[in-house]
């Protein structure tokens, strides 16, 4: 095994008779964004599942900086340096901006329990820490503004960028994007691509699962594409554009 960052090998994932994910293997380097795509069903959220901990694999592994972690379950995983955003966001409705992403950050908190029930000053040391790296965050992201807000009351693209906000706050090395174009506008999507750029800029690698072929053009370095739970093509993008089984996948069979 090189030195990828994040590694699978032979994944298959299968709920009842569905073959969700089949023989998957991959390897994402670290420093680039590399996307997931394919049709609806394709098995790319069920991919991300099994990487992330949500889902065990029926066979095959998962390594993350050559280290096994098939099994793991997703505070483990988290805890090891991969974050996660979804397509729904998953903030806390009643909380403010900064205290969703001061949930974000426990990860890297090492007070523990006991003193937190206690209250001794070595917590609140380490709370002011976590709380003045959380607006730094805010700051990066031009969030400053919706710091003090409740999370419920945001539009829905700001409740986008808190989630990767949040996201950040547990200092991942890697990072996993599923449908983070999902509901937003042009504007907003255009947005976004910078934004993950900038994520990337930072040394945190991104793995990206989504529909929009424009952002997955725009911004990718290489691009992964699965049918039916297969991997069917891999490389970058101007090499998958010219595929003729990914043409044939999204644009169909000009003879059928």
């Amino acid at each position: 095994m090189d030195n990828a960052l994040l590694e699978t090998k032979n994944l298959h994932r299968s709920f009842g008779g569905v073959h969700a994910v089949q023989d998957v293997t991959l390897k994402v380097q670290a420093g680039v964004i590399k996307a997931v795509i394919g049709p609806n069903g394709a098995g790319k959220t069920t991919l991300f599942n099994l990487i992330a901990g949500t889902l065990h694999p029926n066979q095959g592994e998962v390594f993350f900086r050559s280290e096994r972690i098939t099994g793991r379950k997703p505070h483990s995983v988290a805890a090891l340096g991969i974050a996660r955003t979804f397509q729904t966001t998953r903030l806390f409705p009643h909380m403010t901006v900064v205290e969703n992403l001061m949930v974000g950050r426990h990860t890297r908190t090492r007070a523990g329990f006991v003193a937190g029930l206690l209250n001794l000053p070595r917590t609140w040391r380490e709370d002011r820490q976590a709380r003045d790296r959380c607006f730094e965050i805010l700051a990066d992201l031009n969030l400053s503004a919706f710091a003090g807000e409740t999370a419920a009351n945001l539009a829905f693209g700001v409740q986008r960028r808190v989630e990767f906000a949040r996201a950040l706050a547990m200092e991942p090395a890697l990072l996993l994007l599923d449908e983070p174009a999902a509901g937003l506008n042009i504007y907003e999507t255009k947005e976004l691509a910078e934004l993950i750029r900038k994520i990337r800029d930072q040394g945190i690698t991104c793995l990206v699962v989504e529909h929009d072929m424009s952002l997955v053009m725009d911004i990718s370095d290489e691009v992964l594409v699965l049918d039916q739970g297969r991997k069917i093509a891999e490389g970058p993008p101007s090499a998958i554009q010219r595929d003729p089984e990914v043409i044939r996948i999204y644009l169909g069979d000009e003879d059928a």
